[in-house]
């Protein structure tokens, strides 16, 4: 069952809005009064067109003065709208770096125990999808939004300074919208909540399904897993398609709430110019004013639809930046690197341990392998040790400090290695941002791979990753390998990771691993027992407990557990 990363709360969501104004308020009035400027400006239209029928209407040809007024406020609107939209824009677009910054420095501090419960396509979906919703809600909707907003108010008012009798249809139009409003926010909030769910599963499905594409051939399995892709997607399809009837019924809403309030507006001028209490231009005025609302009108409520988009992604990115950082104060630098496992028992499921009762202790400087069948609960327990799950019974400590309260000192490396986009050297400087060059050919040297490095297009300025020079899966590991060098952890634990090698490039691997654990306490998950042999120790699991330890001539002169595993592998090699 995924327990899916935290969602914030409405109040809490806005809250966070108005922590990213804080630091821009200046901008933030600027904007504001610029296009206050700029609206004014075009309100004098109406009023200026009103004038003219009064004047037409009276036999008079004295236009200039009219027309003049109407040119000098089209050029002053244009530049005011323009120039304040820009600002909006600046604002937004800063809010958003900030919150982007704030998303990933809180990812990247998730405890991996809590990102492996919510699962990648969750945390993926986050910062793809709702990142560009908001994106586009900050590019898009908030200058219109603005925009809209000044419009609409001022409007209001020019309508009153005509004449308040006016006012009455805008009135009658008012509940429509209102209604209209709250209408859809209270369904479009939860829906589109429910709809990024729905994504954020539906990428977790196909990211199980391709990632794992070799098992699911290989047992046959690929009819279920189109059946679960296709569940997944027509649930997202589905609630995409309840959003488009919910906004279809919007619209027709709004329609409805124009004709009534155009109608009356219409109606009250031809009564008021009947009785001689408005003249033919005021109630033009009026009538243009009351069109004009039109447009800022729709233009709002129909980017409410985005706005509400993406303010239930908004809620899910400050959901993951409110989550506590981990604490760095008062954690206790350990004396030594001896790790000592106490009653370890550790449980995905409640009711279904995985480890049981494991007594184990790694002195410091020793190398051990951990081996034992598929299932054994091997890579658990390398977890534990690394501290990306917490035991659920028993203690672990390093250097006779709690893990939990030490001084992060555990490095783990697997055999699924990312190898990040952009120069070599700059992949390799993630282990070590101040490394000099000669530290990572040193580096490099010690695990092999100086040798293909020099050979590439540019040595170690040659763009490797996404769009770049591909890797082999030994090289990658390679470079991992040469990361744990430059970082320099006090303890290594490598979990198969040269299990994806083939033969000859295990080998190699199997002689760089062990270099690279030179001079620190390692473990070594051993999907291939030849590390066994050259380890410190062996320690055997079976069914989620310690079951043999010893060297590796020991555990074959003891005939157990180990000496069967080596005897089907020394086997299967011959």
């Amino acid at each position: 069952m995924r327990e899916l990363l935290a969602t914030a709360s409405g109040t809490r969501t806005w809250a966070a809005v108005g922590e990213l104004v804080r630091p821009r308020r200046g901008l933030a009035w600027r904007a504001l009064l610029v296009l206050l400027a700029g609206t004014a400006a075009g309100l004098v239209t109406a009023p200026v067109l009103g004038r003219i029928v009064d004047l037409v209407g009276a036999g008079s040809s004295d236009l200039t003065w009219p027309v003049v007024v109407l040119v000098l406020v089209a050029i002053v609107q244009g530049v005011s709208t323009a120039f304040g939209t820009s600002l909006v824009a600046r604002l937004g677009e800063g809010m958003l770096a900030d919150l982007r910054e704030r998303f990933v420095e809180r990812a990247l501090h998730l405890p991996l125990e809590r990102v492996e419960k919510a699962g990648a396509g969750d945390l993926t979906s986050r910062v793809t999808r709702d990142v560009q919703v908001i994106g586009d809600a900050v590019r898009n909707a908030l200058p219109v939004m603005a925009r809209s907003a000044l419009t609409i108010g001022l409007t209001v008012v020019g309508i009153a300074v005509l004449d308040w009798r006016f006012l009455i249809p805008v009135v009658l139009a008012l509940p429509i919208h209102v209604h209209t409003v709250r209408w859809y926010g209270g369904r479009a909030v939860r829906l589109y909540a429910a709809q990024r769910v729905a994504v954020g599963v539906q990428q977790q499905q196909l990211l199980d399904s391709i990632g794992g594409a070799a098992t699911v051939r290989t047992f046959g399995l690929a009819s279920s897993h189109v059946s679960r892709v296709r569940s997944r997607s027509q649930e997202a399809v589905d609630l995409a398609l309840r959003g488009i009837r919910l906004l279809t019924r919007f619209y027709g809403r709004l329609n409805l709430a124009e004709f009534i309030g155009l109608a009356g507006v219409l109606v009250t001028g031809f009564l008021l110019v009947g009785n001689g209490s408005a003249s033919v231009g005021t109630a033009t005025a009026a009538a243009l004013y009351f069109h004009g609302l039109f447009n800022p009108i729709n233009a709002a409520l129909a980017l409410a639809d985005d706005v509400q988009a993406a303010t239930a992604s908004l809620s899910r990115l400050v959901g993951v930046t409110d989550e506590p950082m981990p604490v760095l104060e008062g954690r206790v630098r350990p004396v030594d690197t001896t790790i000592k496992l106490a009653g370890v028992g550790y449980s995905y499921v409640d009711g279904h341990p995985v480890l049981r009762d494991v007594d184990l202790e790694l002195g410091a400087g020793e190398r051990v392998a951990l081996v034992g069948a598929s299932g054994a609960g091997k890579t658990t327990l390398a977890k534990l040790i690394a501290g990306v799950h917490e035991p659920t019974s028993g203690s672990i400590s390093l250097g006779g400090v709690d893990l939990g309260s030490a001084v992060r000192s555990v490095a783990l490396i697997t055999q699924e290695v990312h190898v990040f986009a952009g120069p070599l050297a700059d992949d390799l400087r993630l282990a070590r941002p101040d490394a000099t060059d000669d530290d990572v050919l040193a580096a490099l040297e010690r695990v092999g791979a100086a040798g293909w490095v020099s050979a590439l297009p540019s040595g170690l300025d040659t763009v490797v990753g996404e769009g770049g020079h591909r890797l082999t899966v030994a090289q990658a590991q390679q470079l991992a390998l040469a990361r744990l060098v430059l970082a320099d952890p006090p303890v290594a634990i490598l979990d198969e990771a040269t299990a994806d090698a083939g033969s000859a490039g295990a080998r190699e691997l199997e002689a760089a691993a062990a270099r690279a654990l030179d001079g620190r306490t390692g473990l070594l998950v051993a999907h291939r027992l030849t590390q066994a042999v050259t380890a410190d120790r062996v320690v055997v699991m079976e069914a989620g407990r310690v079951v043999e330890s010893g060297t590796h001539e020991e555990l074959l002169a003891a005939g157990g557990r180990y000496a069967v595993l080596w005897s089907a592998w020394s086997g299967t090699r011959s």
